[in-house]
């Protein structure tokens, strides 16, 4: 079942963030959030993990999905390894499976190492293995490729790229390459109140496409 919001409303003091507010999303692929800072897209974010409730209005199908997601902020465990903060999230993973999936991130050999021993771009990386090692089908990422080099986020688009083969991948980027090289749909936003404008279906990548250029300019 998707995700379907429908008249959704949502305040912080004056300022309406949401006002009746309805989208429908797909069931599978990336589906990228694109708009200015502060317009709302965190907000519908949070309100889509659960993490925040509306004023008014609904979101249907939460209940048939595991949603899991990567922050603007880390949200690492201090007191955990990197490792541990993994196993937090799903105790049925080996070792050796958590060791595979922090090198798929690029994080070989940092299993063992504490939150504040990491780089920064490192901690991204860890936060998004954490989500992944969650599971789930519906992956929530909001800025998720910040302070990682190209060849980093190559190995972080391959890693969102199959997820989207089985799930739904909702980001938020306010990179117009990051949303040219994953997006099956991009939502174009404005706001606040969060406003879309319109939206553009791209459908699935392959390999990612001779047409990049014009894909960006269509986010201008």
């Amino acid at each position: 079942m998707s995700l379907t919001v429908e008249g959704l409303c949502k305040a912080y003091g004056e300022k309406r963030v949401l006002e009746d507010f309805s989208l429908v999303l797909p069931e599978r692929g990336v589906a990228t959030f694109f708009g200015p800072s502060g317009c709302g897209k965190t907000t519908l974010l949070h309100l889509l993990a659960g993490l925040l409730t509306p004023e008014r209005g609904q979101i249907m199908g939460q209940e048939g999905h595991a949603i899991s997601m990567v922050f603007q902020e880390d949200r690492l465990l201090p007191w955990c390894t990197v490792e541990e903060n993994l196993c937090l999230v799903n105790p049925s993973l080996s070792r050796s499976e958590v060791r595979e999936r922090l090198e798929r991130v690029g994080l070989e050999g940092a299993g063992g190492q504490y939150p504040e021993e990491l780089s920064g771009g490192m901690r991204r990386r860890a936060a998004f293995a954490r989500a992944l090692a969650y599971g789930g089908d519906v992956l929530l990422l909001d800025e998720p490729f910040k302070g990682q080099d190209r060849t980093v986020k190559e190995r972080l688009f391959a890693e969102t790229a199959a997820f989207a083969q089985r799930g739904l991948v909702l980001l938020i980027t306010h990179d117009p390459e990051e949303a040219a090289l994953l997006s099956w749909q991009v939502y174009l936003f404005s706001g606040p109140p969060l406003t879309l404008e319109r939206r553009l279906d791209w459908g699935e990548p392959l390999e990612r496409r001779e047409d990049l250029a014009s894909l960006q300019s269509q986010l201008g």
